[in-house]
């Protein structure tokens, strides 16, 4: 009869088996572990077509379920997409299409970080032409009401260290709407 035995601990092929062990493990947790914390934003009806927008403007981020109602409910019919998993900047969120009892406000938003102009102008761009709004500091909204920050580090930079240059940002900040980036580096410096 032909038994399988353990390789011995202190083997090479001990520390093989345990490595293989251990990422098939950390494989299988991975997949089938649920997020602790998920956004979850209302929408009216168009959760899905808002998701697959975030998706195609942000890296690291992308929809990766969509569930249909199993049965009528106040904001639609049996068969409509009630809910949709999503990923903003590697944040997960779930879009609820729960009618248009709740609006979004600015007292949620999402900041999204930039290294430069380019990214800032990027992200601005895309959600502005998109039907967006925008609006004072940074700030801008789309098309279905939820608000952005589009913020660039050297302004968070800026602001974090304090003093002079903390109050030359902020003063400079103040009267832009989309953030220039030359402008705030030029108010640190003094």
């Amino acid at each position: 009869m032909n038994r399988l035995t353990a390789p011995a601990a202190n083997s090479p092929n001990a520390v093989d088996a345990e490595n293989a062990v251990f990422a098939l493990t950390k494989r299988k947790e991975h997949t089938s572990m649920k997020p602790k914390n998920t956004i979850c934003l209302w929408f009216d009806k168009d959760a899905h077509e808002a998701a697959r927008f975030y998706a195609a403007t942000f890296p690291d981020s992308e929809v990766t379920a969509v569930h249909k109602a199993p049965g009528d409910y106040p904001g639609g019919k049996e068969g409509d997409v009630l809910t949709v998993e999503f990923t903003v900047r590697g944040i997960p969120c779930l879009g609820l299409n729960g009618g248009p009892e709740f609006r979004h406000s600015e007292a949620f938003s999402f900041q999204i970080a930039t290294g430069n102009q380019e990214e800032t102008d990027r992200y601005w761009n895309a959600i502005v032409s998109n039907g967006g709004r925008e609006s004072q500091c940074g700030w801008c909204k789309d098309r279905w009401g939820l608000s952005w920050q589009i913020t660039p580090r050297v302004l968070t930079e800026a602001l974090a260290a304090g003093g002079g240059e903390a109050k030359r940002a902020f003063e400079a900040m103040m009267p832009m709407k989309k953030i220039d980036v030359a402008t705030i580096e030029a108010a640190r410096r003094g």
